[in-house]
């Protein structure tokens, strides 16, 4: 069994690595007192994001539905995992909504745990999501970034495009090589390929399709600018590639810290293979600005490095 490396023998974390802590005379604490006032769960806290500062400090953050369990235990996520003990709250999109109301989002990304014990995989419960933002509002636009639904993938599929998001987003976090080290058994790096391109196919509307990528777990540049290449042949859009960042002893050590000029040579390689929009860089994660990330796909800007 793999052991992390001893603190005294991990990478020390590099100066382009430190982020900043929360500012007083920003949104942050705002937006954690709505937040947990309304009992919603985030990707920021639950997955220790690098960028939680910076985003709720904007006034953003990414919705984390379908409860704070997750029935995956991938060797790289801190979201905890097990066996949930209570169905999806059926009011939480509702809540949601008003959340995402109140911060006056213009583009709200919503995710969630992966929850194999429930029939429909929780598509029902995105799309219900999906709905209630839509309906507190209406000019804002959506991205959903899903599980694989496994075993009911087109159903599934057919669900949560029904409500129509604009940004339907699967990450396939890895290379082909390392995903089921990675990932475990019940996840496929084909799937999440399939997935993606099926979304596209199933849109009755020009949704974006997106996927990312974390590097620093062994991969080699080579192999990161090869799965770029397996997502652009299936159609995706836009692809984020940040740095790993191991989340306690328990997890997947680092491999290496990325340095900055070399997500700029894979930002570089994504834009000659033709994606809409390209983030790359050190701290980017897959919700990142992703605003900024659409709306550089939907007009032309091309690729972006942070």
């Amino acid at each position: 069994m793999e052991t992390s490396l001893p603190v005294a023998e991990r990478p020390r974390r590099p100066e382009w690595m430190k982020v900043r802590a929360p500012s007083a005379d920003g949104r942050f604490y705002d937006v954690k007192k709505l937040l947990h006032g309304l009992s919603l769960n985030t990707v920021c806290e639950e997955a220790r994001c690098p960028n939680i500062s910076e985003c709720w400090g904007r006034g953003t953050a990414t919705f984390q539905i379908l409860g704070d369990t997750c029935t995956r235990a991938c060797r790289y996520c801190y979201v905890h995992s097990g066996k949930p003990q209570d169905a999806p709250d059926p009011l939480e999109p509702l809540r949601v909504g008003q959340a995402a109301a109140q911060m006056g989002l213009k583009h709200v990304v919503v995710t969630s745990v992966d929850r194999d014990d429930v029939q429909d995989r929780g598509a029902r419960h995105f799309a219900a999501t999906i709905r209630a933002i839509k309906m507190k509002l209406p000019e804002a636009s959506v991205e959903v970034l899903t599980p694989d639904f496994l075993g009911v993938e087109e159903e599934a599929l057919r669900t949560v495009l029904g409500a129509r998001p604009e940004v339907f987003n699967h990450n396939i976090e890895t290379v082909r090589r390392l995903h089921r080290s990675m990932r475990g058994a019940k996840a496929s790096y084909d799937t999440a390929l399939w997935l993606l391109r099926r979304a596209k196919e199933l849109a009755d509307y020009p949704v974006l399709t997106k996927s990312g990528i974390i590097v620093g777990l062994g991969e080699t540049n080579d192999e990161v600018v090869e799965t770029m290449r397996d997502l652009r042949v299936h159609g995706v859009d836009v692809v984020t590639i940040g740095q790993y960042l191991q989340p306690s002893p328990k997890h997947a050590a680092i491999d290496r810290w990325v340095h900055p000029d070399e997500f700029t040579w894979m930002r570089e390689q994504g834009e000659a293979l033709g994606f809409g929009s390209v983030f790359a860089g050190p701290l980017v994660r897959s919700s990142y600005r992703a605003d900024e990330q659409r709306h550089a796909a939907e007009t032309g800007r091309g690729a972006l490095a942070y």
